[in-house]
């Protein structure tokens, strides 16, 4: 992995345009710890920051075409980067080196936008082309990692990173969009293109952007999520469970090729053991392995995690997590971030990746996405479950099934079949097209009412929000849609940034995701619905898939997502001393945000009786994260670089 920035002049040029870059690409040195490079003419300016895990010596970047006339940069990793270079060899194709940047600029110089069908990767990249002066951006499908981009003063700019724009773009606005904090206070993340700080825009997942003396074509979609299941007979349960597992062999053997070594993170649920397994059983690569166990049972899966190790006979590390290390660690958590969050579950998995980094490890495979595409999340099976009670309102028995729901939460809203119906009540029907998240909406929009008056005139109703998004989704069964909108609102938009790629490059660690290889997204898309989960068994394909490489016990776990504590981690002894700066009168009113006297109450709650329910904690820790974002993105942002950076490349 690595970091990218650079700019592109649209009738002016930013003043020394070197340091420019180099402002940019430092605050990055943490994705690419191992040398900077830099091209520049009178248009354009690219920087790199490196991550060496393939083609150690040869692969620096930038890197140019034959009559250097192409230039690009890139973040990430094309994984049939050798099929590739091999069929553009035999078309004549030249190369320098035997990275998998280069096959992407010679596969670009001959195919152009169509390239990106070829490429069966993660990958963030900038192609400059010299002759016709424009500059070519794209993100890979699922959005495993990122790139934001903003218009200034006359020249556009990108990176992989927001804190990149604020550090090299002088007079660039910073400030907190209120429509993109409004839909993390409603959807757990930004719905769309637009990033937290107003005009900052990603370029969304499966997506090219063009940039010339025109200005920007684009963004334009070259794929979209596929969740287009067969007809009902089509195929067996044991055609569908084969050809997934068969594509998971090969994504997990094409996901291990680096010139590092590759471990794996092992939850102790079903998905990473399913794929440590695979590593076991169908590759020879060397099995360490990597987890988080927490001091709190509630949370805690190290029984499960010693089992797979045992089965497995992993090289086995593992990182412990109390309370107190999440307060400790999560203001540093939130500058990686670059956005407010309403949980703190990406701070164990920064302290994680610590562990990784420390084991000189910089490569991870890991398990998600699974629950997105192969029906796996309980916000599937609590809308199955409403659909049934839906159909017979006024039977006693199937509001019961509720009562299978969220077994592992302390404070479930299950706790009582009375309290059930009425957490779980809606006025929509099943056919309405957000049926199953409604309830997780209604509750996360409660947490609004900690908005001062200003702020929430400005925050959008998230219906506007949704109507982009109702067309795609049309068609589709209510099991569908909901896969659909986990995928495109929550998938990328949090777990794989704030949870994944964020807290991963934290300590310079690249995660790799064999269940978002494209051709495992797409076999997962044609599943019907009734198999994906069959009764209420989530991931029912993927345990036939699997069930012979692991314990039974193991597949017949029941479904406990990843969490870890809240509220929990911040009060009684403890507290950390931040809380009073951050949740000060003086900074809330400042940020204009919040309502301070609204906000002492919660903290006073808190302090009585530290576990507290699901709006409460979703309401302390996105105020407490949107406090941080505006100290050290806004209030107090600074990055001090060097007078000059020492540079492994330097290219004109």
């Amino acid at each position: 992995m690595c970091g990218i920035a650079g700019y592109f002049n649209l009738g002016n040029r930013p003043d020394d345009g070197r340091r420019v870059l180099e402002r940019m690409i430092y605050p990055l040195a943490h994705r690419g710890p191992d040398g900077f490079g830099f091209f520049q003419d009178e248009i354009a300016g690219l920087a790199h920051a490196r991550l060496s895990i393939i083609d150690l010596a040869g692969g620096w970047q930038p890197i140019t075409n034959e009559d250097r006339t192409l230039w690009i940069i890139f973040n990430g990793e094309i994984f049939n980067y050798p099929e590739l270079r091999a069929e553009l060899l035999q078309r004549g194709h030249v190369f320098t080196t035997e990275s998998d940047t280069e096959v992407i600029l010679h596969l670009f110089e001959e195919k152009g936008t169509d390239c990106l069908a070829e490429l069966n990767g993660q990958f963030a990249l900038a192609i400059y082309d010299a002759r016709r002066r424009s500059l070519f951006l794209a993100r890979d499908r699922m959005g495993i990692r990122p790139l934001f981009y903003t218009v200034h003063a006359g020249v556009f700019y990108f990176t992989s990173e927001v804190k990149a724009l604020f550090s090299g773009v002088a007079g660039l606005p910073r400030q907190i969009e209120p429509r993109v904090l409004g839909e993390i206070f409603t959807f757990w993340s930004g719905a769309g293109e637009q990033s937290i700080f107003t005009g900052v825009k990603q370029l969304l997942p499966g997506h090219w952007l063009a940039v010339d003396s025109a200005g920007l074509k684009g963004p334009q979609s070259f794929w979209s999520l596929p969740f287009c299941p067969d007809e009902p007979g089509k195929r067996t349960e044991q055609d569908y469970a084969e050809e997934l597992r068969a594509l998971l062999i090969d994504a997990v053997r094409l996901r291990l090729r680096a010139d590092v070594p590759v471990g794996a993170y092992l939850s102790g649920g079903l998905d990473s053991s399913a794929i440590t397994a695979l590593v076991r059983h169908y590759t020879s690569n060397p099995l360490k392995s990597f987890s988080v166990a927490f001091a709190d049972s509630v949370y805690d899966e190290t029984a499960e995690q010693q089992a797979m190790v045992d089965h497995l006979t992993t090289d086995h590390h593992r990182v412990s997590c109390s309370y107190g290390d999440i307060a400790a660690a999560f203001p540093q958590v939130i500058w990686h971030t670059e956005t407010p969050i309403l949980r703190t579950a990406p701070t164990p998995l920064f302290l994680l990746s610590g562990l990784v980094r420390r084991n000189d490890y910089k490569v991870v495979l890991t398990g998600e996405g699974s629950d997105e595409i192969l029906g796996g999340y309980d916000i599937f099976k609590e809308a199955k479950i409403r659909a049934f009670i839906k159909a017979c309102p006024d039977s006693r028995l199937r509001p019961l099934l509720l009562k299978r729901l969220y077994p592992y939460l302390a404070l479930s809203p299950t706790r009582s079949a009375q309290y059930a119906r009425s957490f779980f009540d809606t006025d929509e029907v099943p056919d309405e097209l957000f049926y199953a998240h409604r309830p997780r909406w209604k509750t996360t929009a409660g947490t609004q009412v900690f908005f001062t008056d200003e702020f929430a005139a400005q925050v959008v109703t998230p219906e506007s929000t949704l109507a982009d998004m109702a067309a795609e989704l049309q068609g589709l069964d209510f099991f569908n849609r909901a896969q659909f909108v986990e995928c495109r609102m929550l998938l990328a938009n949090y777990l794989l940034s704030s949870q994944g790629d964020r807290m991963a490059m934290a300590h310079s660690v690249e995660g790799r995701y064999p269940f978002l290889d494209h051709r495992v997204v797409e076999c997962a898309g044609r599943i019907p619905t009734r198999y994906k989960m069959k009764v209420l068994d989530e991931k029912h394909i993927l345990k036939m898939a699997v069930r012979d490489l692991l314990p039974e016990a193991i597949v017949r776990r029941k479904k406990q997502p990843y969490m870890a504590p809240d509220i929990l981690s911040f009060f009684g002894e403890r507290e950390p001393d931040y809380l009073s700066y951050y949740l000060s009168e003086p900074l809330l009113r400042e940020a204009g945000m919040f309502r301070p006297q609204a906000v002492a109450k919660l903290v006073e709650k808190c302090r009585k009786r530290s576990r507290q329910g699901f709006k409460e904690n979703m309401a302390f820790v996105g105020i407490l994260s949107s406090q941080i974002v505006y100290d050290k993105m806004i209030k107090n942002f600074r990055v001090d670089i060097p007078d000059r950076l020492e540079s492994v490349k330097v290219v004109s």
